[in-house]
């Protein structure tokens, strides 16, 4: 049935590549059965491609990841696949050199962080759920949150402040916590941004 419909019809063409973030364990997997069935039977296929399985973020020092960035940047478009964002029990599995950051946490922050997964629709392709009509758009502000978290270990009793200082000096403090004995304090963070 492939084959017929290939031979029934041209590739679409692409004019720009599309950004392709490998990634790791079974997305891998994933994606390439899904380039091969779904996409290049269709589609002239044209891609920059990153790999950004973990191995191959610690042998770059996790350079690959702002390379694809900058790359989407330029073109305008790219698909990532899902990633590992090591703990401490994957720095040992895949001997890591550090623990790397997310990479879905660079790239946004890299691409200002606003993200929207906005329904496409394809006729021919009914929704599993009959009764929904209507498309469903997912949004996010994503700069921030976990991504652009810091934390630090409290050793032991004292004070946790958030301090601000604006442009001309201005230092303001709010007191987060007085701690009476060891903890963690972690500081997250996001931006108001008016296109949100």
């Amino acid at each position: 049935m492939k084959k017929e419909m290939e031979t029934r019809m041209d590739k679409i063409k692409m004019t720009t590549p599309l950004v392709e973030m490998d990634g790791d364990e079974m997305t891998r997997i994933l994606w390439k059965m899904i380039k091969d069935e779904l996409i290049i039977p269709f589609v002239d296929l044209k891609t920059e491609y990153y790999d950004l399985g973990l191995e191959h973020r610690n042998e770059t020092d996790d350079q690959v990841t702002v390379d694809s960035a900058n790359a989407t940047k330029k073109y305008g478009v790219a698909v990532k696949c899902a990633t590992i964002t090591p703990n401490a029990a994957r720095m040992t599995e895949y001997n890591l050199k550090k623990m790397w950051k997310s990479p879905n946490g660079t790239i946004r922050a890299m691409l200002d962080g606003t993200v929207f997964r906005a329904p496409i629709i394809v006729k021919g392709i009914e929704p599993c759920v009959r009764n929904w009509e209507k498309p469903i758009t997912l949004a996010r502000h994503a700069y921030g949150d976990v991504y652009k978290n810091v934390e630090i270990v409290v050793p032991g009793p004292g004070k946790a402040e958030l301090v601000f200082t604006d442009a001309s000096g201005n230092v303001t403090k709010e007191t987060i916590q007085e701690f009476d004995g060891p903890g963690i304090q972690i500081r997250v963070l996001n931006l108001l941004q008016e296109h949100v």
